[in-house]
């Protein structure tokens, strides 16, 4: 089993990056290509994709906490699938952001490691930038 991890910088309080982060609805927007997540009743969500093993829909759970800024998931089918997501504060109305996943099918090395490495940065990235368009629209 391999385990990812990173972190990111995000321009604004931790609040309105949790808002951003944990909304199922717009998910899809941030996570890396090839993964698309959809809201499925409480707790749960589906999940479908060439990211995703096997094919078609897959249940996985949910869980938000805002009080602790953090959300969970991992995969019903495939339950040693699993990461979270955690905001915290930063300096001057900034924040950051550390996501880790656990792949129980990836290595932990060398090329497709590093393919990994890059799908959570490029979703970092895309992540920041929906938190800014928020705080520029204002909401």
């Amino acid at each position: 089993m391999a385990e990812f991890e990173a972190t990111r910088g995000m321009p604004a309080e931790s609040t309105i990056v949790f808002g951003v982060a944990s909304d199922v609805e717009i998910m899809d927007r941030w996570l890396p290509q090839g993964l698309s997540v959809h809201d499925s009743g409480p707790g749960t969500v589906e999940a479908e994709g060439e990211l995703v093993p096997g094919s078609g829909h897959h249940e996985g759970r949910i869980r938000v906490s805002p009080d602790r800024l953090r959300v969970e998931w991992g995969g019903r089918d495939h339950p040693a699938y699993a990461g979270w997501l955690q905001v915290s504060d930063a300096a001057s109305g900034t924040s950051e952001v550390t996501v880790h996943i656990s792949l129980p099918d990836e290595p932990g090395s060398g090329p497709r490691a590093d393919e990994v490495r890059e799908l959570l940065d490029r979703s970092l990235d895309r992540l920041a930038d929906e938190v800014g368009d928020r705080v520029h629209e204002g909401g």
